[in-house]
């Protein structure tokens, strides 16, 4: 592996981490509003969630360059307000990678909120717990294997994501070149099949400690809530 590879595998990471910190946030209200609220339009909201696990990658990427593009509504306001422009930054591939990943992060959570029993929540409201409080000592500990579970999901989702990252961000090289995309570029290259095989080893790797360190973490917790 030499330098240029390890900065890959560093941008891919930065990318997959920055996608997750600011989507989790997110899908966690999503998921908690549809475990906990029922509503008109619930199903279409249910859709719209899912809808980048089956709309063409690419699809979603013209989306996003479309609506956070230099010309796009949410680019210009994103530039005016704060300064920042995603098209074509690692920036934007960790908005292409969020996207992508979101659908993974809401399921695992609404599943993990739709299992707690209610009768917990409302004991601790009868002690005397105010809402907020209740929700951080019951309700989010009981729903952290989800959490982690779709973390984890998302992160390895993020880490590989292709067709909307090229399509939104393209494939700049120390910019938003990331795994994917390296091994793509590395395969149309008659010298590049080396390189890429590294790549794809490493992807291999971390996407499998990912998971395993998702289902250690999920067992681990599991156990202490047994106790």
């Amino acid at each position: 592996m030499g330098a240029a590879e390890w900065a890959i595998i560093g941008l891919s990471a930065k990318v997959a981490l920055a996608a997750i910190g600011v989507a989790l946030p997110l899908a966690f209200a999503v998921a908690w509003l549809l475990a906990r609220r029922r509503f008109p339009g619930r199903a279409l909201v249910q859709a719209l969630v899912n809808m980048p696990l089956v709309l063409p990658p690419v699809v979603t990427g013209y989306g996003l360059l479309v609506l956070f593009g230099a010309q796009g509504p949410l680019g210009r306001a994103l530039e005016a307000l704060f300064g920042l422009t995603v098209a074509f930054r690692w920036t934007g591939a960790a908005l292409a990678a969020g996207v992508m990943a979101f659908p993974l992060l809401v399921r695992p959570i609404r599943l993990s909120l739709e299992a707690i029993d209610r009768g917990l929540e409302e004991a601790a409201g009868t002690l005397g717990a105010r809402p907020p409080v209740a929700f951080l000592t019951v309700t989010l500990p009981l729903a952290l294997p989800g959490v982690i579970a779709g973390a984890v999901l998302g992160f390895a989702k993020a880490l590989g994501e292709f067709g909307a990252t090229i399509t939104f961000v393209s494939n700049i090289p120390g910019e938003t070149q990331t795994l994917s995309l390296a091994i793509y570029a590395l395969l149309q290259s008659p010298t590049g099949d080396a390189a890429a095989l590294r790549l794809i080893l490493a992807s291999v790797v971390l996407a499998l400690g990912a998971v395993l360190a998702s289902e250690w973490i999920a067992a681990r917790l599991g156990a202490r809530g047994a106790r």
